[in-house]
């Protein structure tokens, strides 16, 4: 039997809208409000600035004061810290989705789908790879928000474990979250985590949250109060994983092909 567990903290919460050091701020004092000792925290997508296209303005560099700030609290609360942030990089600008572990290395995933109903596809360049990493036992992929409306993208055909979603994701499409992060627990046979922000940002959009944790087989296990600000967690267990698979080997009956990444 593998006795493997993950505790996951996630923090739904308000963002100030192109306001780096404060949003830093703010995220210290909500992460420093955890005291129970966890192993992943989830912070928001753009969770320094807000879902801005102003990112000429805004973007920073890997070595810049955000990245540093995500490492120092990493290392602090002895736990992997994610959430993505407005990068530049070789005059590129990238909606960047960044790990950062407690021993001071960091990994990134570069949002893939951009969001051109909002024209995000004109201001950031398109991620060309998928990343996984291994944490505690557990293999993890993680994704960014719209990234969630295709499952080509999110298929567990590298035997994930936990495919998480950081988002800015509006009530006006809410119902699309709740299905879609739903869906992607039981057609991959993994936990699904799905973090969103809360408040009203510059552009008057309203977001609601609806952040969840659902087990491989669809079923709830976290959900937070609509329209709350809040920091909850929830403890993972691989065994799930390995007796549900073990019954259930829908995966091993997946279509094999190959996306053209170009």
């Amino acid at each position: 039997m593998n006795n493997s567990t993950l505790k996951v903290t996630l923090v739904q919460t308000d963002i100030y809208w192109e306001k780096l050091e404060e949003n830093r701020i703010h995220f210290e004092q909500k992460i420093d409000s955890i005291r129970e000792q966890t192993d992943m925290i989830l912070l928001p997508e753009l969770f320094s600035t807000g879902f801005s296209m102003n990112a000429n303005h805004l973007a920073e560099t890997m070595e810049g004061p955000t990245v540093q700030w995500m490492l120092k609290k990493a290392e602090q609360k002895n736990a992997v810290v994610i959430g993505s942030v407005l990068i530049k990089e070789n005059e590129k600008c990238y909606n960047r989705l960044v790990v950062a572990f407690p021993n001071g290395k960091t990994i990134f995933y570069d949002k893939r789908h951009l969001f051109s109903y909002a024209g995000e596809h004109t201001v950031f360049e398109a991620g060309r790879k998928r990343i996984t990493f291994e944490y505690k036992g557990f293999k993890i992929f993680p994704l960014i928000c719209y990234d969630l409306r295709f499952p080509v993208w999110a298929r567990n055909d590298s035997d994930y474990d936990i495919l998480l979603f950081v988002a800015n994701w509006p009530n006006a499409r809410i119902n699309a979250w709740d299905t879609l992060l739903k869906a992607r627990s039981i057609e991959n046979l993994c936990y699904t985590i799905g973090l969103n922000r809360v408040g009203v940002d510059d552009n008057d959009l309203i977001y609601t949250g609806h952040s969840a944790v659902y087990d491989a087989f669809g079923a709830t296990l976290l959900s937070f109060e609509e329209n709350v600000e809040g920091i909850k967690s929830v403890t993972l267990e691989k065994e799930h994983l390995i007796t549900t698979r073990k019954r259930f080997s829908f995966l091993e009956d997946r279509d094999e092909f190959h996306l053209n990444l170009n």
